[in-house]
């Protein structure tokens, strides 16, 4: 596959991170690979947390030219800088998502492993929608986002799809022509140089 038909790296934060930890792995990160986009994903609820975050992440992401969307939190993008959301409630919050942030900002949507929830988000205004996860996990054992789903999806609708979830190599190289994005989190945080193991897995997409 040649590069420009590679599809682009969405990358995720881990759900608890030390800032201090953190920021200069995710710096070393995008130093090395060309991300398009950073998702602030944090499992807590402490607003000043991930206020700091996303101060942090948002500086790290813009200085490399990388755009930077957080889950779900809509009211705190315009106060912190960053270019958007990504909702976690498939269509259901996208309009007014729109609404509160407006033409310009990015509002992406999580949609599992549903096409009919994929096509709402997308005729509601979404940027990209994301299907997943793709293998089983300890965390997931329901439906999976098959193949046959990007595929479909890729050649009918022109909203961007993300391949997000229990990626491995061979996924990688299974999905790699038949969606836009891949979005990579704990596949490489947890690993114990992340910076390898996203380069092996960009390179899996051949």
């Amino acid at each position: 596959m040649a590069a420009d038909d590679r599809p682009q790296i969405y990358l995720i934060t881990p759900p608890a991170f030390e800032l201090e930890v953190f920021i200069p792995r995710l710096g070393a990160v995008l130093d090395a690979v060309d991300v398009a986009c950073l998702r602030l994903s944090l499992a807590g609820r402490d607003e000043d947390a991930i206020a700091r975050a996303a101060d942090a992440c948002r500086m790290t992401a813009h200085e490399r030219d990388v755009a930077i969307v957080i889950s779900d939190h809509v009211k705190l993008v315009e106060p912190h800088g960053l270019d958007g959301v990504h909702l976690m409630d498939a269509a259901r919050s996208v309009r007014s998502a729109r609404k509160d942030l407006g033409a310009d900002a990015i509002v992406g949507a999580w949609c599992g492993a549903s096409k009919h929830a994929g096509m709402a988000a997308g005729e509601a205004g979404a940027d990209y929608v994301c299907f997943g996860p793709l293998a089983e996990t300890a965390l997931h054992n329901g439906a999976l986002a098959e193949r046959a789903l990007f595929a479909w999806w890729s050649e009918v609708i022109e909203v961007p799809v993300v391949a997000e979830g229990a990626l491995t190599p061979a996924l990688v190289a299974d999905l790699a022509p038949v969606t836009d994005f891949f979005a990579f989190g704990e596949e490489i945080w947890q690993a114990p140089d992340p910076v390898a193991a996203l380069k092996a897995l960009v390179a899996a997409m051949g």
